[in-house]
C-alpha cells in the first residue's frame, strides 16, 4: 500500500508540473501581454519596459519559471489587478466559501443519491426502479440555471420564504445557502443514482450473491455484508470527480446567486484579464482534481481488496 501511495504521490507532483509549464507558457511567455494586463491598455511603452525590468521578466524564461514555481509553492502568488491585493487574501476566503457550499451539497447528495440508488438496483424493472430512474434523469437533464430561476420563483417570489441572493453580506446565514444547494442536489444526484443503481443491478445477478442467497442467508446481510461494498465502487469514484466540479465548476450557480465563491472568482478574473489570479486558481483547481483522482485509487483497494494498481 505504501508503495502505491508513493507512485500515486509522484504521478500526482509530475502532473501538477506539466500543468503549470503549460500554464505559464500560455499566461506568461507574452511579456508585452502580461504588461499590458497589469498596468492597462493606457500605459505606455516607456512604463511596461521599465515595469517587466523591474519583475525580472527580461530574464531566461526558465528562470522566470522556476522563480515563479518557487513563489507559488510558498504561496506567493503575485498581486491581484482586479481587487489590488494579493491574490491569497482574494482566492482563499473565497476557497472557504465554496468548500463550505460543496460540503453542503454532498451532505444531501451522498446520502440521497446512494440510497434511492441501491434501492433502485435491488428491485431493477420495478415501479420503483421506473420512478426513481426518470426522477433521475429529469432532474440531471435540467441545467443549472433552469432549475435556478425555476426554484427562485417558488420560493422567493411565489411563497416569499427564502432570499434570492447568497451574498452573506451580513455575514454567514444558512437560508441564504438553502436555494444554491437545492440547485446543486437537483442537477447532481440523479447522476451518481444513476450510476449507484446501475452498479447495484449488475452486482446483484453476480453468482455469489444467487449463492448467499439460496444459502438462506438473510437478505439484509447479502445486501449490506456482499452486495454494497462492491456496489460502491464506481459511484465512489463519481462522488470524488463531483468534488473538482463542485469547487470550480459551480460557475453559474454562484453568479446567479451572488454568492462569492471560488467558481464566481474564477469568472471575475477571466473576465477583468488578472492574469495572477487566473494562474493561481487553475493551479489550487488542478491540485484538487488529481488530489480526490489519488484519493479516488487508494479508496478502490479498501472497497475492493482484489484490485491493485502498478
Amino acid at each position: 500500500m505504501l508503495v502505491f501511495v508513493l507512485r500515486r504521490l509522484g504521478t500526482m507532483i509530475l502532473t501538477m508540473i506539466v500543468v503549470s509549464i503549460l500554464l505559464y507558457l500560455l499566461m506568461e511567455v507574452n511579456v508585452e501581454g502580461v504588461a499590458i494586463k497589469v498596468l492597462g491598455p493606457y500605459s505606455t511603452e516607456e512604463q511596461r519596459q521599465i515595469w517587466l525590468e523591474k519583475n525580472g521578466y527580461f530574464d531566461p524564461i526558465y528562470e522566470r519559471y522556476l522563480r515563479w514555481l518557487g513563489n507559488f509553492i510558498i504561496g506567493d502568488f503575485g498581486e491581484s489587478v482586479r481587487f489590488k491585493a494579493p491574490v491569497g487574501d482574494v482566492m482563499w476566503p473565497r476557497l472557504g466559501s465554496t468548500a463550505v457550499l460543496a460540503a453542503a451539497t454532498l451532505m444531501v447528495v451522498v446520502p440521497v443519491s446512494l440510497g434511492l440508488g441501491v434501492l433502485s438496483g435491488m428491485r431493477e424493472g420495478s415501479k420503483l426502479d421506473r420512478t426513481i430512474s426518470v426522477t433521475s434523469i429529469l432532474t440531471t437533464s435540467v441545467p443549472e440555471f433552469a432549475s435556478a430561476v425555476l426554484l427562485s420563483a417558488i420560493f422567493v417570489f411565489w411563497l416569499g420564504i427564502l432570499p434570492g441572493t447568497s451574498s452573506m453580506t451580513d455575514g454567514f446565514d444558512l437560508r441564504q445557502l438553502v436555494l444554491p444547494v437545492m440547485v446543486l442536489v437537483l442537477y447532481d444526484f440523479g447522476y451518481v443514482a444513476r450510476m449507484t443503481r446501475a452498479s447495484m443491478a449488475e452486482v446483484m445477478t453476480t453468482h455469489y450473491i444467487r449463492t448467499a442467497v439460496l444459502k438462506g442467508l438473510p437478505y439484509k446481510t447479502v445486501i449490506l455484508r456482499h452486495a454494497l461494498r462492491n456496489a460502491l465502487i464506481a459511484p465512489f469514484t463519481v462522488i470524488m470527480l463531483q468534488i473538482p466540479w463542485l469547487l470550480s465548476g459551480v460557475i453559474v450557480v454562484e453568479f446567479f446567486f451572488a454568492y462569492k465563491g471560488f467558481g464566481a472568482l474564477i469568472l471575475e478574473a477571466s473576465l477583468n484579464k488578472d492574469v495572477y489570479l487566473l494562474e493561481a486558481c487553475t493551479m489550487v483547481a488542478v491540485f484538487v482534481t488529481v488530489m480526490t483522482q489519488m484519493i479516488s485509487d487508494i479508496g478502490y483497494t479498501y472497497l475492493n481488496p482484489r484490485i491493485r494498481f502498478a
